[in-house]
């Protein structure tokens, strides 16, 4: 179970009912207070008053008409959707009051609610009521932040379809044959006098390595889940009037960033998201590196350093038609220094071609690019190398089993390696070999929620917006 101190007081245990707002602040068409728990129907209905008369705890409908209210008097109109145990998000009796969107009522229907009994929720513990009420594993459970969070449209279908079940059900299908090898070996364990056959068959052995060439399979995910959910941040570098800014405006599709022929004009760090294979991109537009005595551009570059160090690649911009300057090789130097990514863009393409030859510039370039920020030209031919360059190659299915998090890679990882461990060996006592299997098994229901650390589970939920 979840540590009640990670969590809201008796939030492990649910018997009590919880309470919410869960839509986001600010004024909206609808605001929603969400109720779950054995007294949601009661307390939502204790302040309502339905338009055609009818008791929502006795009516066989399920969505109400009519007005909250407050010492006898109306408040608001509202809609009320009283969903009964156990076909509801959490498994238990939800109630969701449906009002105007704004602060004022569902502020006033929230305190209401909690003065009639109910309790304030504790971030993701709507969620944490599915997961424990067996409606959603943790895979599952994790899903619904993510489908909250995607910023691309891959993105949200890959933490749909991790929301569906593609990831549990390859898991749960390796847990299965994992079981079925670690029953037919503790045979051997468990009727040593017996004259049994010999448990360890090729043909059992053949199961247990194609399990562990699925795990590998998902394992090669890992870093493209990863980069679907959390994305990348890329910088745009160079030195002032190259077109950096003209180069993250045509990365846009937008005059985010002003453009200047007068050196210098970026001081701040200038930040946008855009999609590139999917992958949800933090494109950052830093001042141009140059010695200066301007004090705030002093700051900017300062700035543009730091972007550089964090990203996980960095557009190196240049300039055709002026060639290789001191202050390009002294930064391509520094680049090569930090060890990141780097791709080499020749700007202004459309004044002089790209040099055929990058040797003057004293860093190794995972690629190199010839646009015009100016008309866009060779644009999406850069799109191409970048988006190669952050998945490696390989191409973004989002629709296909996809480990996204940290924990899962490192719990199939060990699953995996005591796996092989049993292969390497499959002639060592049945003891030990049933010790790899468990150990395999034990892993794999970290992932799903079966064998989760306490800290891990209460890390995850915590990490929810309150309301959902």
């Amino acid at each position: 179970m979840i540590p009640k101190s990670m969590l809201a007081p008796s939030a492990t245990d649910t018997d009590d009912t919880i309470a919410a707002i869960s839509t986001p602040p600010g004024e909206g068409g609808v605001g929603i207070v969400r109720l779950s728990g054995p007294r949601a129907h009661e307390i939502a209905a204790a302040r309502f008053r339905s338009s055609r008369g009818k008791d929502p705890l006795t009516s066989k409908a399920r969505v109400f008409h009519g007005h909250w209210m407050e010492q006898g008097a109306p408040i608001d109109e509202v809609l009320l959707h009283c969903m009964r145990a156990p076909h509801s998000y959490t498994r238990e009796d939800v109630a969701e009051i449906n009002a105007h969107g704004g602060a004022g009522p569902v502020n006033a229907i929230l305190e209401a609610c909690l003065a009639e009994g109910a309790r304030l929720a504790a971030p993701g513990e709507f969620t944490m009521r599915a997961f424990l009420n067996g409606r959603i594993d943790l895979v599952q459970a994790e899903a619904v932040i993510d489908q909250i969070r995607a910023r691309t449209k891959a993105g949200l279908q890959a933490a749909s379809a991790a929301a569906s079940g593609t990831l549990s059900r390859a898991l749960y299908a390796l847990s299965d044959r994992l079981a079925h090898a670690l029953a037919q070996i503790e045979a051997a364990v468990d009727f040593p006098e017996e004259d049994t056959p010999d448990y360890v068959t090729p043909a059992l052995l053949d199961s247990l390595r194609e399990a562990a060439d699925e795990m590998q399979t998902l394992l090669d995910t890992a870093e493209a889940g990863r980069l679907c959910r959390e994305g990348a941040s890329v910088a745009i570098a160079g030195r002032p009037n190259v077109g950096k800014s003209s180069l993250f405006n045509a990365l846009l599709r937008d005059a985010r960033a002003i453009v200047s022929q007068h050196a210098g004009t970026t001081r701040d760090r200038i930040e946008e998201y855009i999609a590139i294979g999917g992958v949800p991109v933090k494109l950052i537009d830093t001042a141009g590196q140059r010695d200066t005595d301007d004090e705030v551009e002093q700051i900017g570059v300062a700035m543009a350093r730091q972007a550089m160090e964090d990203a996980q690649a960095v557009l190196f911009v240049t300039d055709a038609h002026a060639g290789v300057q001191p202050d390009d090789a002294a930064l391509a130097a520094q680049l090569a220094a930090l060890g990141t990514p780097v791709l080499l863009v020749w700007n202004k393409t459309d004044i002089a071609p790209a040099p055929a030859d990058a040797s003057a510039l004293p860093c190794a370039f995972a690629a190199v690019c010839g646009v015009s920020a100016k008309s866009s030209e060779g644009i999406r031919d850069l799109e191409a190398a970048l988006e190669s360059l952050l998945l490696g190659g390989a191409s973004l299915d989002a629709s296909q089993p996809m480990l996204t998090r940290l924990h899962q890679r490192d719990a199939l990882r060990r699953a995996q390696e005591n796996l092989l461990r049993l292969l390497q060996d499959p002639a060592r006592s049945p003891e030990f070999l049933t010790l790899d299997l468990r150990q395999a098994l034990d892993a794999i229901g970290e992932i799903t929620g079966e064998t989760t650390p306490d800290d891990i589970l209460g890390t995850i939920f915590a990490s929810f917006c309150i309301g959902k």
